[in-house]
């Protein structure tokens, strides 16, 4: 079944470039090589240590802002 429903699209398409990059960091940081460009070849387990690293910092982030009042 094909959908035409694009779940990777970036909101704000601006943003797509800095994106990447925290995607890199994040990725870095979970000890994950990333290249540049499709990475099909990453394991579930990878993919997910680096979208659940990213979740994890954008919290960080989040609680940080209201603590500051922003």
């Amino acid at each position: 079944m094909s959908n035409n429903n694009n779940r990777n699209k970036t909101m704000v398409p601006e943003a797509k470039a800095a994106m990447n990059r925290f995607k890199m960091e994040a990725a870095n940081e979970v000890g994950v090589q990333l290249k540049d460009g499709y990475n099909g070849e990453l394991t579930s387990r990878q993919a997910g240590s680096i979208g659940g690293q990213m979740v994890k910092k954008m919290i960080k982030k989040y609680e940080e802002d209201l603590a500051n009042g922003q």
